[in-house]
């Protein structure tokens, strides 16, 4: 899942971060309201966690200008407001979730899971494509011949992949939902990944593969 962080005290902002990549979430980090709303419009995020006081623009009226452009995108606000008042203004402004300042880590994360829980599966932290499963909990790609507990990365593009089976999915929408679209990574760090995950695949005997179609993209297809 790709979530969007705007919260401009920077010490903070990282070790937000930190938590979240290493639970296998890809960030996008922004400092202030403006930059926030601006990433808002130009790419989809799966969840927001938006803080309340930001330069150039608070919280609140990013809140506002979003829901009123019809981008629905759960957004969880992080902040150091703490009355009740403060709570549902930004609750009657458009956000799913409130938490305030300080939070103990898996708070945060038990409140991103529920706010983003209509994006996912419901009652089921499975993906099952063949004879091939994708654990949400546990980061386990499992077949009956064993299991690999994935890497943030290589989950997150396995995840895509099985949640669009057969659908075609370029090296840029990877590089943009995973590594986000201002990423410096090389867009080669693609196909090393998707190398990973094919041998992978084929440890486990898998019935599925992972087809390359030159200059298009990949695809999840079943072996013929």
């Amino acid at each position: 899942m790709r979530i969007l962080l705007a919260e401009d005290e920077k010490s903070l902002s990282r070790a937000v971060q930190t938590i979240l990549e290493k639970n296998h979430y890809s960030v996008d980090v922004v400092f202030d309201g403006a930059e926030a709303y601006n990433y808002l419009q130009s790419s989809n995020y799966d969840g927001v966690i938006l803080d309340i006081m930001m330069p150039k623009m608070d919280g609140i009226t990013v809140l506002k200008r979003i829901r009123e452009q019809g981008i629905k995108t759960p957004v969880l606000i992080l902040t150091a407001k703490s009355e009740v008042d403060d709570k549902v203004l930004g609750l009657d402004s458009g956000a799913n979730d409130y938490l305030t300042k300080p939070f103990a880590a898996k708070e945060l994360l038990a409140r991103i899971r529920a706010m983003t829980r209509n994006q996912t599966i419901h009652s089921d932290s499975q993906l099952h494509v063949g004879n091939i499963t994708l654990d949400s909990v546990s980061f386990e790609l499992s077949s009956p011949s064993g299991s690999f507990r994935l890497a943030n990365k290589e989950y997150q593009m396995m995840e895509l992949l099985m949640r669009n089976p057969k659908n075609m999915i370029s090296t840029e929408h990877f590089m943009e939902r995973i590594w986000g679209f201002d990423s410096e990574t090389e867009i080669k760090v693609v196909w090393v990944y998707i190398s990973y995950l094919r041998k992978k695949l084929e440890a486990l005997h898998a019935d599925i593969q992972i087809r390359v179609t030159r200059n298009i993209g990949y695809s999840l297809e079943e072996i013929k």
